[in-house]
């Protein structure tokens, strides 16, 4: 199913989409629940893992253009993974307790000793992250092998929601201009907005229940 969104948005040229990029995200949801090998393979961790393992390595995948089940008898276009570039993106809450553990905890011959961690930047905790970290979170060594890029993405801050405000705002004007409806807000607004927004409230789409409520 990844790949014939891929090919849909090529207009179903094959040589484009075998130079595409693939954004998946949520990729922590498929971690599975203990850091230990299963024999017996989770759907909803390793085993869909597993499956986009194939892709990532790079295969030779079959894709019915118009959808496996209404048209079985159509012929399957080929599509090569082996240049496509994929992106996996994750919020991977609860990461930052295995980081901070393992900067606390030096294990040695039977005891457990502390390290000296007053150079680790507390506030930014995420951007010492490892691949054994994200081992440990449950994803598999051969999928993370594949992911030979970590990027860590700091928090939004009060002039990046403000920003978003904006761009918000003026959605929703576009849309109530189009109803008849006239809106008008001065450059005070995206603070106020901002500004009611407690600690419960992360990321854009928070944001723009925020703007609803109040607006």
């Amino acid at each position: 199913s990844i790949i014939t969104r891929l090919l849909q948005a090529a207009d179903y040229d094959v040589e484009k989409a075998e130079r595409g990029i693939v954004f998946i995200d949520e990729i922590d949801k498929i971690a599975r629940k203990s850091d230990n090998p299963s024999i017996t393979r989770d759907v909803s961790g390793e085993g869909v893992q597993q499956g986009l393992l194939k892709l990532l390595e790079g295969s030779l995948v079959g894709v019915p253009p118009k959808g496996g089940r209404k048209h079985p008898e159509q012929p399957l276009l080929y599509v090569n993974t082996k240049n496509i570039l994929f992106i996996c993106a994750g919020a991977f809450s609860g990461i930052e307790d295995i980081i901070d553990k393992r900067f606390h905890v030096k294990k040695s011959i039977g005891f457990s000793q502390p390290t000296d961690d007053k150079n680790i930047d507390k506030t930014q905790i995420m951007k010492y992250v490892t691949p054994n970290d994200i081992k440990s979170y449950g994803l598999i060594p051969e999928f993370i092998g594949r992911v030979d890029e970590i990027v860590v993405f700091n928090p939004l801050g009060e002039e990046d929601y403000k920003k978003i405000a904006v761009l918000m705002i003026n959605e929703m004007k576009t849309v109530l201009k189009d109803k008849g409806i006239e809106f008008v807000y001065d450059e005070n607004t995206p603070s106020a907005i901002v500004s009611k927004m407690d600690g419960n409230v992360r990321g854009a789409r928070d944001l723009r229940n925020v703007i609803r409520r109040n607006i």
